[in-house]
């Protein structure tokens, strides 16, 4: 009898499928760096990521299966939950708590994305609910690591709390919630993983730096010939994210009162 076989839905940028207990994903020109940070993490015991078994001859990583639910947008009601949104902020927190031993090691060159300075962790790159595994209502794993990259822990969480407080206009339907509600959501991301003071400062300014550089990769990806990219603006989604960005420009003594309070 064969193994069990599904295609699994996320990001939309690569064709993930399941084979039993593994996952066969294809390479890219920064995978080298990607298993280089999963050795170290499965070598240090965080067991959050899933585990590399072998790059195969004709360019497919093939990595453990990680069960659980991953969702997609207008995410679902366990992803929404304050506990998913708690759960996520502390599993963020532990992984790059996990990758600063690696900072020494590791290469600065060579990632999907530009290293981010100042360099004090390894930036996943993507932390969404889209690559977060839930057991229930618990964040239990993290996958895709494609834009993982050297850089600050502030990027990582800006980034995070962008789609995970959501951060997002009131015409984007991939988002919920009041411009309040979002800033004490993201206050309790900010708490739960504990970002210092200087960060929370800064924190405004990153998420729209953020947003804006995703914008730029979008568009260079989609000129170099990324079918996916070039979908993705076709359909709009730079829009999405610069409105989103002039939408917490809008907001931001609201977000930043939040922060300190």
């Amino acid at each position: 009898m064969g193994l069990d076989r599904e295609v699994l839905t996320g990001g939309g940028v690569n064709e993930v499928v399941r084979i039993g207990s593994t996952v066969r994903r294809p390479t890219g020109p920064w995978s080298s760096r990607v298993h280089g940070l999963l050795k170290h993490l499965q070598a240090v015991g965080f067991t959050a990521a899933p585990a590399l078994h072998e790059v195969t001859a004709d360019g497919f990583e093939i990595l453990d299966f990680l069960p659980g639910e991953v969702c997609n947008y207008p995410v679902s009601e366990a992803a929404a939950s304050r506990e998913a949104l708690e759960s996520a902020a502390r599993l963020l927190r532990s992984y790059h708590d996990h990758t600063t031993d690696y900072l020494s090691s590791a290469p600065l060159e060579g990632w999907q994305l530009p290293v981010g300075h100042p360099v004090e962790v390894i930036c996943h790159g993507d932390y969404a609910p889209h690559n977060v595994v839930l057991n229930g209502r618990e964040a239990v794993g993290i996958i895709d690591f494609d834009t993982a990259h050297p850089g600050s822990r502030l990027e990582d969480v800006a980034y995070a709390v962008y789609r995970w407080a959501p951060i997002t206009a009131p015409d984007n339907a991939d988002g919920f919630g009041t411009a309040r509600a979002q800033a004490a959501r993201t206050r309790t991301f900010c708490d739960q993983y504990g970002l210092d003071n200087t960060g929370r400062t800064g924190l405004v300014d990153a998420v729209i730096v953020r947003l804006n550089a995703l914008v730029d990769f979008m568009t260079s990806q989609a000129a170099a010939g990324n079918a996916a990219f070039a979908g993705h603006l076709a359909d709009g989604h730079h829009l999405q994210y610069l409105g989103d960005a002039a939408y917490l420009d809008g907001q931001r003594e609201a977000f930043t009162r939040a922060l300190f309070e």
